[in-house]
């Protein structure tokens, strides 16, 4: 869990304390899935969180009204790490080879922590997250690879967002 609950956040979001504002724009890392071939990506990838981990790495909630911040937190929302937010905005630790290892397939699949905007307007549903990154940017963290042909595959040990070392926390 982030430092943020789901009770805490659905309070964070009912109204702003500054100006009763009930529209707020979400920093978070999200989960993406991206296909790759020799090291490229095919497309921009697909979102593959689910709301408790859309909670899980909230790390700021602005007023859209009066820019008031309802929460913020340069903790790594991954691990809690103290103060390793801003390491998470780097070229990703665990790089993606151009073919698989085990097998020399062209194509893997990658799993990264990708940050990301959500504007909410109380009583609407969002629409769907805005990638502030996309897989070979700064701040997508790659977290796991996998060949789409064989069983190889790998997962980073470290925190993907910031490189603390674990055990890392459970995800909800």
């Amino acid at each position: 869990m982030g430092h943020l609950d789901e009770p805490t956040f659905k309070t964070t979001l009912a109204a702003c304390r500054a100006c009763g504002g009930a529209a707020f724009e979400i920093v978070t890392y999200l989960d993406r899935q991206v296909s790759v071939m020799l090291g490229d990506a095919n497309d921009d990838g697909r979102w593959t969180y689910d709301g408790e981990k859309l909670i899980d790495g909230v790390s700021r909630v602005t007023c859209t009204g009066c820019r008031a911040v309802a929460f913020e937190s340069d903790d790594c929302p991954r691990c809690h790490a103290a103060g390793a937010l801003p390491r998470a905005a780097i070229a990703s630790r665990l790089s993606v080879p151009r073919r698989c290892p085990a097998c020399s397939g062209n194509d893997v699949t990658v799993i990264g922590l990708a940050p990301a905007v959500v504007t909410t307007v109380a009583g609407t549903r969002p629409p769907p997250p805005v990638p502030r990154a996309l897989f070979g940017d700064d701040g997508f963290q790659v977290m796991a690879i996998a060949c789409d042909d064989c069983e190889w595959a790998t997962v980073t040990d470290d925190c993907p967002l910031c490189g603390a070392p674990g055990p890392l926390r459970p995800r909800p």
